[in-house]
Parts: structure tokens; C-alpha cells; sequence
């Protein structure tokens, strides 16, 4: 599959060489795709790898994954172009946080909308799928913890897309587990903020989420 990344910091640069080394063709966007930290990753991803301008990997993309800081995603979006990636699965990995006094991010929509929804707004003709935000990008790519694989978990308002989705997560490995349309995404976002709050206090980001089921 060919796969566009949108966003090239560390979860881009993670699922991105994590979906290479599967066979994958994958290109990285980036407003300088001949900068220095692109040029390594390519590198380092290997032969099916590679970088452009954001407009070049949503035309080349058949799924594209959003792994932008929230305050960009609109502005990367805008510069992927909606019509280059309509029809498209689109996972939107990002998680809507903003800066807080205390220094613990916090959640710029929640509870009655979420960024997963902004994100297909902003992409009506897309097939959003919200996925990857639950965790930190060191563990995306063959998680492993001492009580097997956590899971993850995904939502979107398309089948299809979903399933192509979970198929992905799978070749990655992870379980997931489907809770339904985007609107799902308003409870993914808080689990991210769960995720993150604990990984604070604890100074360690060496956890994930697994439902245990009886």
C-alpha cells in the first residue's frame, strides 16, 4: 500500500519506518522534505522511504495517517489538500492538546465534540479513522509488555475504512477494538489525557491500555 504520512515528527517518523519495514511504500510530508532530520529518516527507513511536500504525499497516498502537533493540523491539512486525499482513508493519529499553567496538557475540544470529528469536518470527503493517539510513539510499532500486547482502540464512521485500519494495527501488533463512529473519538482523546497524566507523575512512559474482558 502506498502511505503518506502528514507530519514529520517522532509518531510520523515511527509509524512510518514501523509501516516500510513491512513493505510498504511510504512517503513523508514535510515543509522542508531536503532538511536534515527527513533526509535521516528516509535513510534509515530504507528503499521505501521517502519525502515531499505535503500536496505530494496526499496525492501519492492510498491512506494517509495525520501525526501533526494539533495546533498545525489545520494548516497541514490545508496544505495536503481535502481534494487530494478525498475518498481516502485518513487516520488521525493527533490528539487535540493545548498548554496548561500547571504544565499537565489538557484537551482543547472534549466532552460534546472531539478532534477526531474536527478532523473530518475539515475532511468531508475523506474517510476519517481515529487510531494511534492512546499511546506514546515508542511503543507503536510491536508493542511488548511483560502481560502480552495491550490494545488499541479505533473508531470511524466507515466500514471499509476501519477494517483496512485494524488490518494495519494488526501488521503492527496490535488487538483492536472498535467503539463505533468518530464520535468515539470523544472518549479516545480523554484515554490519551489518562496516558499522559500517569506518564507525568510517574516519569515514565512505558505504559499502554489493555481491556480485559471476562
Amino acid at each position: 500500500m502506498k502511505i503518506g504520512i502528514i507530519g514529520s515528527g517522532n509518531v510520523g517518523q515511527r509509524l512510518g519506518g514501523g509501516l516500510a519495514a513491512l513493505g510498504h511504500e511510504v512517503k513523508m510530508a514535510s515543509r522542508e522534505p531536503g532538511g536534515d532530520k527527513v533526509k535521516g529518516w528516509v535513510a534509515q527507513s530504507g528503499a521505501r522511504a521517502s519525502a515531499g511536500t505535503h500536496a505530494e504525499a496526499a496525492a501519492f497516498a492510498e491512506l494517509a495517517i495525520l501525526a501533526t502537533a494539533w495546533e498545525g493540523t489545520e494548516s497541514a491539512i490545508r496544505l495536503a489538500g481535502p481534494d487530494r486525499l478525498a475518498g481516502k482513508v485518513v487516520v488521525a493519529a493527533t490528539n487535540p492538546l493545548v498548554a496548561s499553567p500547571g504544565g499537565v496538557p489538557g484537551l482543547a475540544v472534549g466532552h460534546r465534540d472531539s478532534g477526531g470529528e474536527q478532523v473530518q469536518r475539515w475532511l468531508p470527503r475523506s474517510r476519517v479513522v481515529k487510531c494511534f493517539n492512546i499511546v506514546g510513539n515508542a511503543h507503536m510499532v510491536k508493542p511488548t509488555f511483560p502481560g502480552g500486547p495491550p490494545d488499541m482502540f479505533l473508531c470511524g464512521d466507515d466500514a471499509a475504512a476501519k477494517q483496512t485500519v485494524r488490518e494495519l494495527c494488526e501488521s503492527l501488533g496490535w488487538p483492536v477494538i472498535d467503539l463505533g463512529g468518530i464520535e468515539g473519538a470523544r472518549y479516545l482523546e480523554p484515554l490519551a489525557m489518562v496516558w499522559i497524566t500517569y506518564g507525568m507523575r510517574t516519569g515514565s512512559w512505558n505504559h499502554a491500555f489493555k481491556l480485559l474482558c471476562k
